[in-house]
């Protein structure tokens, strides 16, 4: 191939990353924009409760649907978490392409090192923290007004039909627990996957403090 031919490629090249820059940024705002997540709890929680009172349907079943509800966001925020940080793994490793050492300093650090697997950034994590606060609210709701009041009076145990209902909110806490762990544990496997197989270029990142604002795991990465 001659030299014109060589540079067209090259050009070419730069281009395909420069887009695809744009489409991994473009893909994180579409990920980071979505604040109706919590907003569907929240309305679906208070409507579950008002279903409840008016005796529509029982509290052992809108507690169980609330968990379900809360459990739901939580996995979606850990698969717009992994989304997040994979992205940013494929920018870090076009700005590579591009960015010397010494604009670690003199731009930004972030393209040094990746983000360790599993971790949140705060706008996702507060969101987590929300479905979390809403899954325990209502699950001690549901131990002081059902559990409670009715122990040991009216609670036979003998009568299973009697007994199932109450059972309901904690099955689904159990099921959603065990689901998240497990979603968890896929996410940060793919994305330990990822970072193995596309670690990008090496970066003399000595002297950059990365804790707080880009935290990392602080290994060496992988070069193959």
């Amino acid at each position: 191939m001659n030299e014109e031919g060589q540079n067209n490629n090259e050009a070419n090249r730069k281009e395909f990353l420069l887009h695809m820059y744009n489409q991994m940024f473009n893909d994180i705002n579409r990920h980071m924009g979505v604040v109706w997540q919590p907003i569907t709890v929240l309305a679906g929680s208070f409507a579950l409760i008002a279903a409840a009172t008016s005796e529509i349907i029982s509290m052992d079943i809108a507690a169980a649907l609330i968990i379900v509800l809360a459990g739901w966001l939580i996995a979606i925020l850990y698969d717009s978490s992994y989304w997040y940080n994979r992205n940013l793994v494929i920018i870090a490793n076009i700005e590579r392409q591009f960015l010397s050492r010494s604009d670690l300093t003199e731009i930004h650090y972030y393209f040094g090192k990746h983000r360790k697997a599993g971790s949140m950034m705060d706008h996702i994590r507060i969101q987590w923290y929300l479905g979390v606060f809403v899954g325990g609210l209502i699950l001690l709701y549901h131990l002081f007004t059902e559990v409670l009041k009715r122990w040991p009076t009216t609670w036979n145990f003998n009568q299973l039909e009697q007994a199932l209902p109450f059972t309901l909110p904690w099955i689904a806490t159990i099921a959603v627990v065990v689901s998240i762990i497990l979603l968890r544990k896929h996410y940060i496997d793919s994305y330990n996957e990822f970072i193995k197989n596309s670690p990008g270029i090496e970066v003399d990142t000595e002297g950059i403090d990365y804790r707080v604002g880009h935290p990392t795991d602080n290994k060496p990465q992988e070069q193959k």
